[in-house]
């Protein structure tokens, strides 16, 4: 190999060298796990979640998908050739309507770029794009402040697009998201519920051979109810916990499930929120429309 090499004209050689540093050199692409993607700690959690926030809540009510990125640089790539490599791999946008955008903010670069699917290119077309960036953007961030700044550009991207006459978002996809949302909720509930019998049974354990069965039962029952109404702030459902409570302190068998939850058995298979799994592009097309600007 390294023969064949040094046959090469010493100019393609170096364009070869060349192309491969800068192909070894591009800076990678984060996953798209959310609206908001800060790789630089510029907003604070807060203000990431409120941003994230408006943005899914855009995309429940309207359909288009507009994400925002933070990076710390683009180099040796241009804002333009990254923020499209960006828009590429996440697909914001609906397949079909390709109605997504992206606000790139390359922060130790100054530079910044609203990309543009095909579907908004009407709306938000590279004029208003320059000047949403240059009119609405830039001022704040030339003092420093960067979440006004996005925030105030988030906000004019969502006006213009808004006024964008665009098919409604898909019902059976809300239906689902919905459906998601709630079965994520009973999971939780249930976990809890899981936890606090657990509580109740090791409790058991001690109480009973202090004070006996039925008196054991009703201290764990008071116990787990009081627990429950703070944990879900319902009468009810403390009610019902109290009296299970009560009824697994009179018939648990201490040798058999009491021992199982206090030998040290443990559940597995947590599910972990977040990754690419929780949010993805829609499939949209973009092809290059959109401005930049720097500060």
């Amino acid at each position: 190999m390294s023969r064949r090499l040094s046959r090469l004209p010493g100019w393609l050689l170096s364009l070869l060298l060349f192309a491969c540093t800068l192909a070894v050199a591009e800076q990678p692409i984060p996953p798209l796990a959310a609206h908001v993607t800060d790789l630089t700690g510029t907003l604070a959690g807060d203000q990431e979640a409120t941003l994230d926030a408006k943005l899914a809540a855009f995309e429940r009510e309207k359909g288009p998908q507009i994400a925002v990125l933070i990076v710390a640089t683009v180099r040796p790539e241009t804002i333009e050739q990254y923020a499209l490599r960006v828009v590429e791999a996440w697909k914001l946008g609906r397949q079909g309507i390709d109605d997504g955008a992206l606000l790139l903010v390359a922060k130790d670069d100054r530079r910044m770029r609203i990309e543009v699917g095909y579907g908004l290119e009407g709306a938000l077309n590279d004029a208003t794009a320059k000047r949403i960036i240059s009119e609405t953007i830039v001022p704040h961030f030339k003092q420093g402040e960067f979440y006004a700044g996005i925030e105030a550009g988030v906000d004019a991207m969502l006006k213009v697009v808004a006024g964008e006459p665009l098919p409604a978002p898909d019902e059976q996809g809300r239906r689902s998201a919905d459906a998601g949302a709630s079965f994520e909720a009973v999971l939780v509930a249930g976990g809890i519920l899981v936890l606090i019998v657990a509580g109740a049974v090791r409790a058991i354990l001690v109480l009973r051979a202090i004070f006996g069965r039925f008196l054991a039962a009703g201290i764990v029952a008071v116990g787990a109810g009081v627990i429950a109404s703070l944990m879900f702030s319902s009468l009810l459902v403390a009610l019902l916990i109290g009296v299970l409570a009560f009824l697994l302190a009179l018939v648990v068998d201490m040798s058999g499930v009491g021992g199982a939850f206090s030998s040290g058995g443990s559940w597995g298979g947590g599910r972990r929120r977040g990754g690419s799994g929780g949010f993805s592009g829609g499939g949209g097309g973009f092809g290059g429309g959109g401005a930049s600007g720097g500060w």
